[in-house]
């Protein structure tokens, strides 16, 4: 599964989806919503494409969604991989409110232009300040301010995830217990990128080196019971990582 996001884009067009064949017509509803798909297809900035594997069920859910809530040059892309017996109706349920839940608390804050500024890219300048954690250094009043920027995004990133977790707990018809899923999420705003994620679903960048090879940069880590910043919380629960994996979303 996966999903591809060019940093160029066609003129505007209709998105482009793959054949429903047997799928419910609310279902069919819900991908005509302009620039969203959310199965195999073609849009404007962006191609996606699954299929069933050997293992039985495809738990793989994607959406890209060109000009989210009405807002140009903003794109969001989620990547969502279910596990256990639900997990496809899992990452579905998640793939269809997250980017909502997500655009709405950041708008909320940031009003039509939330990402990009009248000062261009600001991936570089705010990078640094977090490259470091123990970095005291005086930041200008430009840095400070992309700082409390990210703070704030952060912060957005998390409710969002929050929120949707603890819907799915108090779905009645959605079995979340033994079954979970991945969520890698990406807002793109012309050449600005935030990205999000929870578990080990991987958001990778490509770039061309000075030969015109592609190069490929990850931008997530992927989040398991065995990754450092989990070590504290395994002994606390006297959880094996197999058990943790299964119990949690």
């Amino acid at each position: 599964m996966g999903s591809c996001l060019t940093a160029e884009q066609r003129p505007a067009s209709a998105a482009r989806a793959a054949p429903w064949g047997k799928e419910g017509e609310g279902r069919r509803r819900e991908e005509e919503v302009p620039g969203r798909i959310a199965g195999n297809g073609v849009g404007n900035a962006a191609c996606l494409f699954t299929r069933q594997g050997r293992k039985g069920t495809n738990q793989d859910a994607m959406v890209v969604w060109e000009n989210i809530n009405g807002r140009a040059d903003t794109v969001f892309c989620g990547v969502f991989d279910g596990h256990g017996p639900h997990g496809h109706i899992v990452a579905r349920k998640v793939r269809d409110t997250l980017p909502l839940k997500l655009c709405d608390l950041i708008y909320d804050d940031y009003g039509e232009s939330p990402i990009s500024n009248s000062d261009g890219s600001i991936l570089e300048e705010t990078l640094s300040p977090y490259a470091d954690a123990e970095d005291k250094s005086p930041m200008s009043g430009q840095k400070q301010e992309h700082r409390e920027f990210f703070c704030s995004m952060k912060d957005s990133f998390r409710k969002a995830f929050r929120v949707t977790d603890k819907e799915l707990k108090l779905h009645r018809n959605i079995d979340s217990i033994c079954s979970g899923s991945t969520a890698v999420t990406l807002i793109k705003q012309g050449q600005d990128l935030i990205v999000g994620n929870l578990g080990d679903s991987r958001a990778v960048l490509g770039t061309r080196d000075q030969n015109g090879r592609l190069v490929a940069h990850q931008l997530t880590v992927d989040l398991k019971p065995d990754h450092p910043s989990n070590s504290l919380s395994l002994p606390k629960f006297k959880i094996s990582p197999a058990r943790l994996l299964l119990v949690t979303v």
